[in-house]
């Protein structure tokens, strides 16, 4: 299985394995019974992933299972896994339903996630997600802010523009942000650390750019 995800895929695996796990916990005391439901359906997904209606199909499968765990159970809790593993398939991973190679990971990822989440407090559980949906919520705002500020401009590897100094740390390293944007790169500068100030506007050179967005400047003033 190639591992991946994004940020976002990673959020919808972690929600799965805790909201599972919960519910596993509300049915009965055998931590095993929805992990090994998940598995054999994630087994017989994989058989048929590559297929253009994969998603769909997934849906309609752990539906049909839905409707005749009575039958098929291999116990009377076994309805009640299939609906557990219906609702929250249903409420994470329908964004994913036209990437069945995305959701296929998600499910592998919160089949090996369980297994941590079932040994930690429901407490730890859930603190460790909200701080994970921070980051990714920083993070992606971060992002936003960037591409706004480059929104009218065009950068190219080789520019040579203007950066203001916007903070000096140890390790003699140097924050700069391009003018007229919010893009940082932090930058070693062991020979002119201690004449640089804060808020001094130099001259630097653009040497990486990624989407349009450069990632990383050199100092050439």
């Amino acid at each position: 299985m190639n591992d991946t995800l994004t940020e976002a895929q990673w959020q919808s695996a972690h929600k799965i394995a805790i909201e599972f796990v919960k519910a596993q916990e509300s049915i009965e005391r055998n931590k095993e019974g929805i992990s090994a439901e998940l598995d054999k359906i994630i087994s017989y997904f994989r058989t048929f992933a590559n297929n253009s209606d994969a998603g769909t199909k997934f849906f309609k499968y752990v539906k049909e299972l839905v409707r005749n765990g009575k039958q098929i159970g291999h116990s009377g809790k076994t309805p009640e896994y299939y609906r557990s593993i219906d609702q929250f398939c249903d409420q994470y991973l329908r964004d994913y339903q036209d990437n069945p190679q995305a959701m296929l990971q998600i499910l592998g990822w919160t089949s090996r996630l369980m297994r941590y989440y079932k040994e930690a407090p429901i407490a730890e559980r859930d603190s460790k997600l909200q701080e994970k949906a921070a980051v990714a919520d920083t993070q992606a705002q971060r992002l936003a802010e960037i591409k706004a500020s480059v929104k009218s401009k065009s950068f190219a590897e080789g520019d040579v523009v203007e950066a203001k100094v916007v903070n000096k740390t140890s390790g003699n390293k140097v924050t700069y942000e391009l003018v007229g944007t919010s893009i940082k790169s932090s930058i070693r500068e062991p020979k002119m650390f201690d004449k640089l100030k804060l808020e001094q506007v130099v001259k630097v050179q653009i040497t990486e750019i990624a989407d349009g967005i450069p990632k990383k400047f050199k100092r050439v003033d």
